[in-house]
């Protein structure tokens, strides 16, 4: 039996991270100094090493405070169109007593003498900032497991889960060195593959479909990485719309998945729907009153015939295993919601977000109260959801109110320039579209019966009945237009219209 103190078992006196004093061991924070050190010579010997590292290194990802320093410093001279050796940057350390613990000016010297050159230097930035990551995960390991054993009533256990994965997300993107400029050749190459894609599918669907003909055939489907905003006052039926391309698709992609059609072929896609304005089961009784063709205000009630409810029970078997996923929490932030999107994909593969709608998103809560403050927060979330859409590399469709201005103009059809309080929304979309229902104007305007008016107004509502116009208002890789669609009030269902209608969209 040794007199030696033990070593636990994941604790090796031999490992680099581990460091013996007295006969005990301790991890030691990660960290290689030779590494600062040796990049710093090398900036100080020649200045061009800085931009193979200055894209993903800052000064802070530094272990020794002053080496940081000694960094920022650097930036700032070379910056300037300065340059940075130990001499002129001699000024600036004159009184810093944070280099005096590391040997003074004459650090700077002996830096730059050590040196060899600056071949390696992008291989030490990567050093630095792998051990600042580690660094960073040890504080944030070291956060949860405090904030796990403090008995915060106010915060949960899933409260606790989601600032986790939130801070993980934030390392991960933060600083990350995978960025900068991509050749021409690169980005062709990357065209090509989707140009041979569409080629394939014989000038058909390019993206995922949205279970209505008529839209597909304009838009060529839902296309990864693009934010698709669908605007509407209320009445029009926005949610409806978008529950409706919500179910379809997922619906899709199951039937496709069922066939054997691999997932990177697959038309439908496995959606997440955000609603922040309807509770789950009122979206999940639409969905059925569709499927099951019942009057949704019927299923409220509980008005079903014998008939009625088999049909139900048979719908709500068929989509017991739809790819549609629902959530319906309240006062969510664009943090939680990208947070909550990302698990969703590591978890079920999602590959279609619906928001409903992005004017009860919250932002970071950073700023004041007040209209101009608003602005900045909806500029926050509109910014927020494409960089989802561009992250994931799915479509994102979220839905938005429009002004009350429609309602004082003789023509109610939407504009852009009605979007609600952010002219971000316009232009961080990639698509925005209305949906509109002259139906629902001509009706507020019905003149007494038995009058001249009203057998004009009676013509024109028998022609109205049951249409809806999608909008097409802006479209970055394709025509605007308008799209003509039935709507079934009843059961809150849009659909592609008879072939033979003689209410004809507008010219694309």
């Amino acid at each position: 039996m040794s007199d030696s103190p033990e070593t636990p078992d994941n604790l090796h006196p031999d490992d680099d991270n581990v460091i013996s004093y007295e006969g005990n061991s301790f991890r030691e924070t990660p960290h290689n100094i030779e590494a600062e050190q040796a990049l710093l010579g090398a900036i100080l010997v020649n200045n061009e090493a800085i931009s193979k590292v200055q894209d993903f290194l800052e000064a802070e990802h530094f272990m020794n405070p002053a080496h940081g320093d000694i960094y920022g410093a650097c930036r700032k001279l070379i910056e300037k169109g300065l340059v940075a050796t130990p001499v002129t940057l001699k000024p600036y350390f004159e009184q810093e007593e944070m280099l005096d613990d590391v040997g003074g000016a004459a650090y700077l010297a002996s830096l730059a003498s050590a040196a060899i050159s600056i071949i390696n230097a992008e291989d030490y930035g990567q050093i630095i900032y792998q051990m600042a990551l580690k660094r960073e995960l040890i504080q944030i390991g070291t956060d949860i497991v405090n904030d796990a054993y403090s008995h915060d009533l106010d915060t949960t256990a899933g409260d606790q889960i989601e600032l986790a994965e939130r801070k993980l997300y934030g390392l991960a993107e933060q600083g990350s060195s995978e960025g900068g400029f991509t050749s021409f050749l690169n980005a062709a190459r990357e065209a090509i593959e989707v140009i041979e894609i569409a080629k394939k599918n014989e000038g058909k669907l390019a993206g995922k479909t949205t279970g209505f003909q008529s839209i597909n055939n304009h838009i060529g489907g839902l296309h990864n990485s693009d934010l698709m905003i669908l605007a509407g006052r209320p009445a029009m039926g926005k949610t409806s719309l978008a529950t409706n391309i919500a179910f379809n698709t997922a619906k899709a992609f199951k039937e496709q998945k069922a066939a054997g059609v691999p997932d990177a072929e697959n038309k439908g896609a496995v959606v997440a729907f955000f609603s922040l304005e309807m509770s789950a089961d009122q979206l999940a009784t639409r969905i059925l009153a569709e499927q099951a063709q019942i009057s949704s205000q019927d299923l409220r009630k509980g008005k079903l015939k014998d008939d009625q409810f088999y049909n139900l029970a048979r719908a709500a078997q068929e989509l017991e295993d739809l790819p549609l996923y629902i959530d319906d929490s309240a006062q969510l932030t664009i943090g939680g919601l990208r947070t909550r999107a990302r698990r969703l994909q590591r978890q079920k593969g999602l590959s279609f977000v619906v928001v409903d709608y992005l004017q009860l998103l919250r932002g970071s809560g950073r700023g004041g109260k007040g209209p101009e403050n608003r602005v900045q927060e909806i500029s926050e979330i509109t910014r927020g959801l494409k960089g989802l859409a561009k992250e994931l590399n799915i479509p994102v469709l979220a839905l938005s109110q429009l002004s009350r201005t429609v309602e004082s103009r003789d023509n109610k059809r939407p504009m852009l320039s009605d979007l609600r309080e952010s002219g971000s929304i316009e232009q961080d979309a990639d698509m925005v579209t209305f949906v509109y229902r002259p139906e629902y104007y001509h009706q507020q305007n019905k003149p007494d019966e038995g009058t001249p008016e009203f057998e004009m107004w009676l013509q024109e509502a028998e022609k109205l009945m049951g249409k809806a116009e999608y909008i097409i208002a802006k479209q970055r890789h394709g025509p605007t237009g308008t799209i003509i669609l039935e709507f079934h009030a009843e059961i809150t269902k849009f659909t592609d219209p008879p072939v033979s209608d003689d209410y004809l969209p507008e010219q694309f």
